[in-house]
């Protein structure tokens, strides 16, 4: 039993944080199985199961619980992965979240200097401030959800 309890914890240490594709290759790779190995034992192509692996694809629902059990783990665990998010919208995220500071900054130092030079009415510098605390709100309200998730 102790033995067991062991293999639990270990393997939900190569689950955590990890895509279903990366957590299917990690167990995979620790049962020292190749993906035709796997493939052979799951009736499918060992293209199928390297396109798991590269979260292209997903196994089929009706498939989940054998792959569990030939990769030692319960169908809750193996299910448990992250979705792994794509890189070109982690990148577009970054490039909107730099944008957003970046409008929130530029307006600020812009009422400034207009300020200083008097070239900018009251009612100009309240629009400008509030663009920029839109900016910097909407950023952070994102940033807030994501680190919820």
């Amino acid at each position: 039993m102790k033995h067991s309890n062991i293999a639990l914890e270990q393997n939900k240490e190569v689950i955590n944080m990890k895509s279903i594709g990366e957590t299917i290759a990690s167990l995979r790779k620790k049962k020292g199985m190749t993906q035709n190995e796997l493939a052979e034992k799951m009736n499918v192509t060992d293209k199928a199961v390297s396109k798991w692996e590269r979260d292209l694809s997903c196994p089929d629902i009706n498939t989940i619980s054998k792959l569990a059990d030939i990769l030692d783990v319960s169908v809750e665990e193996l299910l448990k992965a992250k979705k792994k998010e794509n890189s070109n919208t982690t990148k577009m995220k970054d490039l909107i979240n730099l944008i957003l500071k970046a409008v929130a900054l530029a307006m600020g130092i812009a009422v400034v200097v207009l300020n200083i030079l008097n070239q900018i009415d009251v009612k100009s510098s309240i629009i400008m401030l509030g663009i920029g605390i839109a900016c910097m709100a909407i950023y952070l309200l994102d940033n807030k959800e994501t680190t919820n998730d």
